[in-house]
């Protein structure tokens, strides 16, 4: 059967064998519960069809799909996410390689303007695990909806890229006294620790002090966008920054 249908084509016939594997493996076949994993004529069927959609794991297509899942998810465009989603599944794609893109996502495309998002993402990919093949797809369907209609922010990716090229930039910059660790009576007595201001002796938690190298001294990175949970931290934030400005202010006259 397999012969006849790949048409002396041995990459095809392998490819197609390879999908019948994991088929097997996975678990689809509630008949064969219990039993060791055996590749049946279902199977290879199930294989064959997916061939016919058109992917191939290690070629231009995969990297296609995924491209075009992303961007769906990216665009808060739950329909296309699903149908890409879907295609991937259906082509035989690994599921997990889906749920760590999606995982990523959360951080990168998500943020803290929906900070459940990363935890969704990763129990889709935990309930997939429990549950395995078909069940365990819904709760990737799940995720991908939810991301999709998520509000957007990349603040958090574009922090971390920045810091990162700051520290290549400036090297290791030396930790200011005031926050270093002081185990020792001989580190007290060299200033480590000296003139730190215990955030929760003041109102609201919160006193400006310095925490960054002398250099970086009044350095942002994190600005967060005014979309979903993080209109709540930039009013946060603007409410701590304008306490250390009029400190500043304070310190000038």
């Amino acid at each position: 059967h397999l012969i006849r249908i790949a048409d002396g084509d041995a990459r095809a016939a392998l490819n197609s064998l390879e999908i019948a594997a994991s088929l097997a493996v996975s678990g689809e076949d509630p008949d064969q519960e219990g039993k060791t994993a055996g590749i049946t004529l279902e199977n290879l069927e199930k294989a064959l069809e997916q061939k016919a959609l058109g992917y191939d794991k290690d070629g231009e297509e995969h990297y296609n799909l995924i491209s075009a899942l992303h961007k769906s998810l990216r665009g808060s465009d739950p329909d296309a996410a699903l149908y890409w989603l879907s295609r991937m599944l259906a082509a035989g794609e690994d599921p997990f390689y889906i749920a760590r893109r999606m995982v990523r996502f959360a951080s990168e495309d998500v943020g803290n303007a929906d900070p459940y998002a990363l935890r969704l993402a990763l129990s889709a990919m935990e309930a997939f695990r429990f549950l395995g093949h078909p069940e365990g797809e819904l709760a990737l369907v799940q995720a991908a909806v939810y991301l999709a209609t998520a509000p957007k922010s990349n603040s958090i990716y574009k922090a971390y890229a920045e810091v990162k090229t700051c520290i290549q930039n400036t090297g290791t910059l030396p930790v200011p006294f005031s926050v270093r660790n002081a185990p020792t009576d001989l580190m007290k007595e060299l200033g480590y620790g000296k003139d730190y201001k215990y955030a929760h002796d003041y109102k609201n938690a919160y006193v400006p002090q310095q925490y960054l190298p002398d250099k970086l001294k009044g350095r942002r990175f994190y600005s967060p966008t005014g979309r979903g949970y993080e209109k709540i931290i930039k009013q946060r934030l603007d409410k701590w920054r304008s306490l250390k400005d009029r400190q500043k202010q304070g310190k000038n006259s």
